[in-house]
């Protein structure tokens, strides 16, 4: 039992702590008396640490590296193929590092995390590192500096380590490594917009401008496609660079999130022509062009429909409502009381005099669970409502799982980015100061990220990232990589098979 504190006022935290625990155990315990399950909230042991010896941690730490590079050995070869097809715009004189050791240095700055080009510089050049780093990848003969990367990203184009990244996952489909995780036999893809960085001077001609106040800010915004599987995992995919062309005559007439969409789905299209996909969209989308875009690609879609869009349609929607009989369904999810309402087959006109015609089915769902309050204690009903438009028509049988495992999966998308923004990958930071090998830059980001997360969610190191986190096994694989713990005979005999992804 804990000594009592001599504040008063910790005492009290500590005695509502206590309180709300207890109430949360009550109301847990009820919930699942009445078959309501609340989602786990898993945290990270709190235990000291599991090695007893220093055999058993250095036995870990080589598994650990292993399992990694299995994944790593797997996509890299066609990852490599790929990118060596950029062409080369250095001078072949004069050339000291090879294009495959430049991107595979590039991709271990954010595979490992690194903060920045001179945190790179400085540690990945020492010695007990980079001699594990040769061993793990031969292809990294010699170690260039971070500036002639950036020189290297400064001259070609971007754009094509993207293509690369397409590649890769255009080869895990067609291999089905994800068919065990789609929704309604489609792929589903995330869409949205982010805010990348900003400065108070005009660093590139390309920036996009703003007012704050008196002054001008100059930012870069990004348009994100993210491919979401139904077990949760979240795969970079495209991105979409908001640019300043230099043609347009007003401020409010700069490019936006709407044409930057035109153009990813236009993309999107390119790269993946026949595949069933589904896009699922926030309520900036919620649009007639966009519906009409979609049915022209024959894409499925799950839009977020707000209170204040498309005031026609929700009309209509309220309106048929009481005419058709039979359409609620209520049903437990997790520990929430959800009630579905919908309506199919809504006439929705836009363009000059809504001359132009689209049927839309609008679904809505209102939940309610209970929560302990914070202040009282006491249990308290909370409730949300969220409505979307579907491309197909709603039944009993499906529109669960629309809303569900579709249309709340647009959040994940949100997730990632926060991810990639808070967990170690740098998203915010600029890395260079030319366009385009701040692009560049960029996607090696989105590569990395992509490497670690299938590493992670691989069958071999699934179970390990669930009790240290992945941030933590990252920090692992790290401080192995930096210490003289390595068999050097058995990653040499590893890097001889062939090996195959296997997601969890």
């Amino acid at each position: 039992m804990s000594k009592p504190s001599r504040r008063p006022q910790r005492e009290k935290q500590k005695q509502d702590w206590k309180e709300r625990k207890k109430a949360r155990r009550e109301l847990n315990k009820r919930l699942a008396e009445e078959g309501l399950e609340r989602p786990a909230n898993p945290t990270l042991s709190n235990a000291k640490s599991a090695f007893e010896t220093v055999e058993k941690e250095r036995e870990e730490r080589q598994t650990v590296v292993e399992e990694h590079l299995k994944v790593l050995r797997t996509l890299l070869p066609g990852l490599m193929a790929r990118l060596a097809r950029i062409k080369d715009p250095r001078n072949p004189k004069t050339i000291r590092h090879k294009k495959t050791a430049l991107f595979v240095y590039g991709l271990l700055m954010f595979v490992l995390q690194f903060s920045s080009r001179r945190e790179a510089n400085r540690k990945l050049s020492m010695p007990v590192l980079l001699e594990n780093l040769r061993l793990l990848f031969p292809e990294l003969e010699t170690l260039p500096h971070h500036d002639t990367l950036n020189r290297f990203l400064c001259r070609i184009k971007a754009e094509e380590i993207e293509t690369a990244l397409v590649g890769e996952i255009r080869r895990l489909i067609s291999n089905r490594k994800f068919r065990n995780h789609l929704v309604e036999h489609c792929y589903l893809i995330a869409i949205d917009g982010t805010q990348k960085l900003t400065r108070n001077y005009c660093w590139s001609e390309k920036c996009l401008k703003r007012r704050v106040g008196e002054d001008h800010q100059y930012y870069v915004y990004v348009l994100e496609a993210d491919l979401v599987l139904g077990n949760g995992v979240t795969i970079p995919l495209l991105s979409e660079f908001l640019e300043y062309t230099g043609d347009e005559s007003e401020e409010n007439k700069q490019d936006s999130e709407l044409k930057a969409f035109y153009r990813l789905a236009k993309r999107l299209k390119k790269y993946f022509p026949c595949l069933s996909i589904a896009l699922l969209l926030d309520g900036l989308y919620a649009s007639g062009p966009v519906i009409a875009l979609c049915h022209r690609y024959k894409w499925d879609y799950m839009i977020v429909l707000k209170d204040e869009s498309l005031p026609s349609v929700w009309d209509e929607a309220h309106g048929l409502r009481r005419l058709q009989t039979g359409q609620p369904l209520d049903q437990f999810w997790r520990d929430r009381r959800q009630h579905f309402w919908w309506v199919n087959d809504i006439e929705y006109g836009y363009g000059p005099n809504g001359r132009f015609k689209k049927r839309v089915h609008v679904v809505v769902c209102e939940e309610t669970w209970e929560d302990i309050d914070s202040k009282t204690k006491a249990v308290v009903t909370k409730t949300s409502r969220h409505a979307w438009i579907s491309s197909k028509p709603l039944t009993h049988k499906n529109v669960a799982r629309r809303c569900n495992q579709m249309g709340r999966c647009r959040w994940k998308i949100e997730n990632n980015i926060l991810k990639e923004k808070h967990h170690g990958y740098q998203y915010e930071h600029c890395f260079s100061y030319d366009w385009n090998a701040m692009k560049g830059f960029h996607y090696l980001m989105r590569l990395g990220h992509l490497l670690n997360t299938l590493a992670h969610k691989s069958i071999y190191l699934a179970e390990r990232v669930r009790k240290i986190g992945i941030r933590g096994m990252i920090q692992f694989v790290r401080e192995t990589l930096t210490g003289p713990w390595l068999d050097a005979e058995r990653i040499r005999h590893l890097l001889t098979r062939t090996h195959q992804l296997r997601l969890e």
